[in-house]
């Protein structure tokens, strides 16, 4: 296995960019730290990525490391539509907020994408879908305030009808009736992957829907070869191979949001191409109250066969 995809480590940009846990306030990153971490891993590709980002006395310099962040997001995005991911995370909620509204939710359903980044999918949505037929409200959250100003900034000038906001997606002011990710689930494991499902557990949320890349033996390669041919910066080349090779599989996803999330029934969607054994770049943890599970069903029709177990 090359050292650059070995799972137990960390992403670049999990350590470039670091918040203090308690008052989400954004801390200063050591480079050197950042370097002793990946020579521990032999990782000599993330070494290199590192040592080529902007410092001062030996700090990473907050706004060069905003700068390459926002190049790193919307090369993302680029390979975001050329997958068409906003058409496959739609395909998928509009059969949630189907049977929440069956459900008698509240009248405004919330959906809050958690780790936004730029805000691909909640803009992508906010174009697309005609917001007030469906009567929901699209909120993005994450932690960079950076990357939350430059969400603001596109939705501005596309004239989108969504928000962007900077902060913890779980606090009691922003709970979503749906809360949604993007290559985001993989970042969390062990104990910190079951205290993030764990939070899901608020008296407003009905479902979850985390998209991420589906674990198997050749999702590396696939991976490098599409961000070496798409990517351009290293950062991303690396980040964008390693999270291949970090994403959960669905026994871990469905036993931890199991475990924590007992007033859900938890399943995956979408691991395999129709009825066979081929798999899809992406799968889906979702997360329902039980009462939608049934008609949550019977609304996906012949994309049933697409839905594992759902318990």
């Amino acid at each position: 296995m090359f050292a650059s995809w070995n799972p137990s480590q960390p992403e670049i940009t999990d350590l470039i960019v670091q918040h203090d846990p308690h008052t989400l306030q954004r801390v200063k990153v050591r480079k050197q730290e950042v370097l002793d971490t990946f020579s521990r891993y032999s990782n000599r590709q993330a070494m290199r990525a590192v040592e080529g980002l902007a410092e001062q006395e030996g700090t990473l310099d907050e706004k060069g490391i905003d700068r390459h962040l926002l190049k790193v997001h919307w090369e993302m995005q680029r390979l975001a539509e050329e997958f068409y991911h906003g058409h496959r995370v739609w395909e998928l909620l509009r059969v949630v907020i189907a049977s929440l509204r069956k459900a008698e939710v509240p009248e405004i359903i919330r959906i809050v994408d958690v780790g936004c980044g730029i805000g691909y999918v909640i803009r992508w949505l906010a174009a697309n879908i005609p917001l007030r037929g469906y009567s929901i409200e699209l909120l993005g959250m994450d932690l960079n305030g950076t990357l939350i100003r430059e969400a603001n900034r596109l939705a501005k000038a596309e004239e989108l009808p969504c928000r962007f906001l900077q902060g913890d997606a779980f606090s009691k002011e922003h709970s979503g009736h749906i809360f949604i990710s993007t290559g985001v689930i993989h970042h969390f494991r062990d104990q910190d992957l079951l205290q993030f499902l764990g939070r899901h557990e608020q008296p407003e949320t009905r479902a979850l829907l985390h998209f991420d890349f589906q674990p198997w033996l050749l999702a590396p390669v696939g991976a490098w070869f599409f961000h070496y041919l798409r990517m351009r910066t290293a950062v991303a080349r690396h980040d964008g191979v390693l999270s291949a090779a970090r994403a959960h599989d669905a026994r871990t996803l469905t036993e931890a949001a199991r475990n924590v999330l007992p007033e859900f029934a938890s399943g995956i969607y979408g691991a395999k191409i129709w009825n066979t054994p081929a798999p899809r770049v992406f799968h889906t943890l979702i997360g329902l109250r039980p009462p939608l599970v049934e008609d949550f069903r019977r609304r996906l029709g012949r994309r049933r066969l697409r839905l594992g177990e759902l318990r």
